[in-house]
């Protein structure tokens, strides 16, 4: 009987030939059977999605229909997994419903919405094109066209987003460390928010600076600080005749002639470089970028060799002429995110406590 044939051999005799096309027509019959449960698992909804996939399955299995009629199996099932999400699944399915038979457009058009739902916009465009191309009045193919078409320019604007934001930190960082300038934890975010430098088109750092009264614990904001600048120049106008005191200051204390800037000396540890350019990516297109290639060749793990003399640790009185850029450098300032300077009166009971040393920013 052919039942017992050896795989590969040929029938020999009319029974045996007899046998074989009984044998399929009893699978032809079973996979249309299958394939028919299966559209009707699909037909019933959500719950029997899984039942119509082993149905479709079954029929494809039996081995005995036509490329055509296999293909839509194929894309039956790739419509069922598309349903259920699972997205790859369902483009594997649609691409071998296409090898099948090429002019599958329910096929095509599925393996576009696998696609898409993978981000594989390229591909779902290209099977989109595809698909109308061999039925040019499918309006379905031609909707999910314009779809692919807007995600994909969007995704593309993105990139460049992303792109942008990391070439901009990357440059900022590297202008960090041509100047040697060392950043470290911020310290008043809650009174700035995020704030960071920006480096223009001439090299040129702007940096956001936090002014704060020690004795009032009150501040001041210069949003652009041109590191080129002299403290002098903005201490002028904040202070001039024409400007309000401040409403704390009673006594008139803090006016032009009366007031101190200082900095403090090692109040940090510099964070390592690709911490800081995480910090300089934050609140951008790029905060979620792989920034490989960017890793640090010597982690910092203790504070840099501080410089002796001029005040290695507690606060440092700056000179007002001299620009923002000759202060960040100095080897004994560790930048809190964004320069933080501390302003007080020479004419205040408070300063005499602030230059002894009695006196340290709140933790």
């Amino acid at each position: 009987m052919a039942l017992w044939m050896e795989a590969g051999s040929e029938p020999m005799t009319e029974n045996e030939k007899a046998d074989l096309e009984a044998i399929s027509a009893l699978k032809e019959s079973a996979a249309i059977e299958f394939k028919e449960q299966g559209n009707e698992c699909v037909r019933k909804g959500k719950k029997h999605y899984s039942e119509a996939i082993e149905n479709y399955t079954k029929a494809i299995n039996q081995g005995v229909l036509s490329n055509s009629e296999t293909s839509i199996l194929f894309s039956n099932r790739a419509h069922v997994n598309l349903l259920l999400g699972n997205y790859r699944r369902a483009l594997t399915d649609a691409e071998e419903a296409i090898r099948l038979c090429p002019d599958n457009v329910k096929a095509v058009y599925r393996a576009a919405k696998a696609s898409m739902a993978l981000d594989l916009l390229s591909e779902a465009m290209s099977y989109c094109e595809k698909g109308i191309k061999n039925d040019p009045s499918n309006e379905d193919m031609k909707k999910l066209l314009k779809v692919v078409t807007l995600k994909k320019q969007e995704k593309e604007e993105h990139e460049a987003q992303v792109s942008r934001a990391v070439v901009e930190a990357k440059a900022c960082l590297s202008a960090f460390e041509n100047r040697g300038v060392k950043v470290g934890k911020a310290m008043y975010r809650e009174l700035t928010g995020l704030k960071k430098p920006v480096l223009d088109q001439n090299n040129i750092l702007h940096w956001p600076v936090l002014l704060l009264y020690a004795e009032a614990m009150t501040s001041d904001f210069v949003e652009d600080f041109c590191e080129t600048d002299m403290f002098s120049t903005h201490l002028d106008m904040m202070f001039s005749d024409d400007s309000p005191p401040l409403p704390w200051d009673k006594n008139h204390d803090y006016t032009r002639e009366g007031i101190e800037l200082y900095y403090e000396a090692s109040s940090g540890t510099p964070l390592s470089r690709s911490r800081v350019l995480q910090y300089l990516l934050e609140g951008t297109k790029g905060s979620q970028a792989e920034t490989t290639g960017d890793e640090d060749t010597s982690s910092t793990k203790t504070p840099y060799n501080l410089k002796g003399g001029k005040g290695s640790s507690g606060m440092v009185k700056v000179n007002e002429r001299r620009t923002l850029h000759d202060v960040l450098k100095e080897p004994n300032l560790v930048i809190p995110e964004i320069p933080v300077f501390y302003i007080v009166s020479k004419r205040s009971r408070f300063y005499k406590e602030f230059v002894a040393g009695k006196w340290s920013p709140p933790s």
